[in-house]
């Protein structure tokens, strides 16, 4: 227990769940997506049409993995408990504006590393944007914002989520029931039981670790704590290796579905962690805590898959950028009018949440 509460044992996870990415993106998923949270989620929506965009729609093993390692692991480490009733609609609408924010960015906290290891200068602008959306939530903390306090619950609350995930997978191996996309990201996978296993080691990773983006970062500009960071910057090594190994490594505006949009990039993840430190977790943190009986994070998380299916159904989304061909212009790509009244939308609502959540200085 004290090496997997050092930093070393931080950086061991970090490193274990970089692999798993390198696994992942090794055995079929989009080299430039091994793993994200916003992104699958996306395309889990459209596989069960939440939205009809066609070349985003698969039931990505690996969701479902993450919430069943988290499950199994916290329940071996006797630190499951069901919990919830912790201002639910606010947090539901908080995860539809932290999948609108993700899908303006082309991507969640995860993949904003991912995409950083591989040279994208593009993520490191949204990144100064998540940064100042965490800012921000702090500046609520310190005037004393929170929710109402969660009360533990019966177990069996906590089983449901990780069940009705399980049957949804076997439905969608197993049935026509799911759209499945024939080009585009959604397309592009690893096989079905290397996805479902690379998502538990990294679920029971994630878990172990208390791996959270928003979290991190917040101790780090609150407190000057790096701890919870230290799994994140093992992820990032890890990746950044592969990439130089493999040749995927190069400097560029924007890497593979990104586009250079500077302020729709800072203002994406921006909402992106300012809802993280208002809900409490970055959209992987919702997912692990779902895993381990928090039903506040299940509403969390089924406000994400709204989330993405509004940002698909009314033209929310970022486009990814792209360069002239012999039969196209090229395109500059982020969001349209749409996504960026949508994101403004979701500032000023999460605002309205942080002062109200706020205490009043005496």
């Amino acid at each position: 227990m004290e090496f997997i509460n050092s930093k070393k044992g931080q950086f061991a996870f970090g490193v274990l769940a970089g692999l798993t990415a390198v696994v992942l993106a090794m055995s079929g998923n989009p080299k430039n997506m091994a793993i994200c949270v916003a992104c699958f989620i996306r395309d889990m929506a459209g596989s069960m049409k939440f939205h009809t965009a066609a070349v985003v729609q698969y039931f990505r093993p690996e969701i479902v993995g993450f919430v069943l390692g988290s499950f199994i692991i916290s329940n071996f480490t006797k630190e499951y408990k069901a919990t919830g009733g912790s201002s639910p609609v606010i947090r539901f609408f908080s995860g539809v504006a932290m999948m609108i924010g993700a899908l303006v960015f082309l991507g969640c906290p995860l993949r904003m590393i991912i995409r950083m290891s591989a040279g994208d200068l593009s993520a490191y602008v949204g990144f100064i944007g998540l940064l100042a959306g965490i800012a921000t939530g702090i500046f609520f903390l310190k005037r004393g914002y929170s929710l109402e306090k969660k009360v533990e619950i019966k177990k069996e609350n906590g089983y449901i989520f990780p069940a009705v995930l399980v049957l949804l997978l076997i439905l969608s191996a197993t049935t026509g029931l799911f759209a499945a996309s024939q080009k585009g990201p959604g397309s592009v996978h690893a096989p079905l039981l290397i996805s479902l296993a690379g998502g538990i080691v990294f679920g029971i990773v994630a878990q172990r670790a208390r791996m959270c983006f928003a979290g991190s970062f917040r101790d780090i500009l609150l407190m000057k704590n790096f701890e919870l960071a230290t799994p994140i910057f093992g992820i990032f090594i890890v990746m950044l290796i592969y990439n130089l190994a493999t040749g995927n490594f190069k400097f560029v505006a924007y890497g593979p579905i990104a586009h250079p949009q500077v302020i729709w990039n800072i203002l994406g993840l921006y909402v992106v962690g300012l809802a993280g430190i208002l809900i409490g977790g970055c959209p992987l943190r919702q997912l692990i805590l779902a895993g381990q009986g928090s039903s506040d994070s299940v509403i969390a998380v089924l406000g994400m898959f709204v989330g993405a299916g509004v940002a698909h159904n009314f033209n929310l989304a970022g486009a990814a950028a792209a360069k002239a061909t012999a039969t196209a212009p090229a395109a500059a790509g982020g969001p349209g009018i749409n996504g960026q009244i949508a994101t403004i939308i979701c500032i000023i609502f999460l605002l309205i949440v942080g002062f109200i959540g706020s205490k009043k200085e005496s």
